[in-house]
């Protein structure tokens, strides 16, 4: 295990994997990705996926909707893309206008072309630990511990963030009895009290609070293991912005004994187990 967990090397072996498989069985999957509104954020991550995907045979499209659409309109065009069987994977890119229901949307896409795992069906797959999609984040934090053998079995890990979208799957995920689950999983929020004392018993650390560098090097354990989820942009003297982790890297590096790097750490293989999810839902949706 090197010290600097970079996804490149992962990525590589996981994007290699998906072209050779595709163009070997001449499957052509489709992702359909849903952006409401102008958010330049978004649109650089779509565009992202966009290129991605070409590169391994995933066609990825973009339905633009403007940001008045109603509930019953954009419920209307989910019905379109669950009936079409061109369409593999149904991505709703967030953040939604505030006058759209979110979880009626999310309950209305086909969970079999559901590529996020947001339904609920999924959802509650992962927790049973059935089959099902799992979210990219965090099924892209479970690739980056076995592609750098980082054991997990009986390990103190402690998560830092309780959202739907990384911190409860993230939990769950690491309790099942595999190779990267077995954990004793602590998972800490906003109204944790001690949190630093919690911090610093962690044989691993997963930072998902999505607040720039909260996590300091004084509140690592010496050698502890840090998987940082965060993405958070900042400003920056001499570019203008840059992004950065919800730990601080630079000063956290000679303390533990192995970190991801923020960007090109764990955003990187989120986008890859992405795609991945997609051909899953192809062939789920092919028999």
């Amino acid at each position: 295990m090197t010290k600097k967990l970079i996804a490149k090397p992962l990525i590589k072996q996981i994007y290699a994997d998906l072209k050779t498989e595709i163009i070997d069985n001449g499957f052509a999957p489709k992702l359909v990705i849903i952006l409401i509104g102008e958010d330049p954020a978004a649109e650089y991550y779509v565009q992202n996926l966009v290129k991605k995907g070409k590169k391994v045979g995933i066609e990825v499209t973009t339905k633009l909707f403007n940001v008045d659409i109603t509930q019953t309109q954009l419920l209307t065009e989910i019905e379109k893309l669950n009936s079409d069987a061109n369409v593999h994977g149904v991505m709703l890119q967030k953040p939604l206008p505030k006058h759209l229901d979110e979880s009626e949307i999310v309950m209305k896409i086909n969970p079999q072309k559901d590529v996020d795992g947001f339904h609920p069906l999924n959802v509650g797959n992962l927790v049973l630990d059935r089959e099902g999609f799992i979210p990219s984040t965090p099924n892209a934090v479970l690739e980056i511990l076995k592609y750098y053998e980082i054991e997990t079995s009986g390990k103190n890990i402690v998560v830092i963030g309780r959202s739907d979208i990384v911190g409860k799957p993230m939990a769950n995920l690491l309790l099942r009895k595999n190779e990267t689950g077995n954990a004793t999983v602590t998972v800490c929020h906003s109204r944790t009290q001690n949190l630093s004392a919690i911090i610093k018993q962690a044989e691993i650390v997963i930072a998902a609070i999505g607040n720039p560098l909260f996590v300091k090097a004084d509140m690592l354990k010496d050698g502890a293991i840090v998987i940082d989820v965060g993405v958070n942009q900042i400003e920056d003297a001499k570019k203008g912005y840059r992004y950065v982790g919800d730990v601080e890297y630079e000063a956290s590096f000679d303390k533990v004994s192995a970190i991801t790097p923020v960007p090109g750490g764990v955003g990187s293989v989120t986008t890859a187990m992405l795609l991945k999810n997609v051909l899953k839902a192809y062939k789920l949706l092919h028999g």
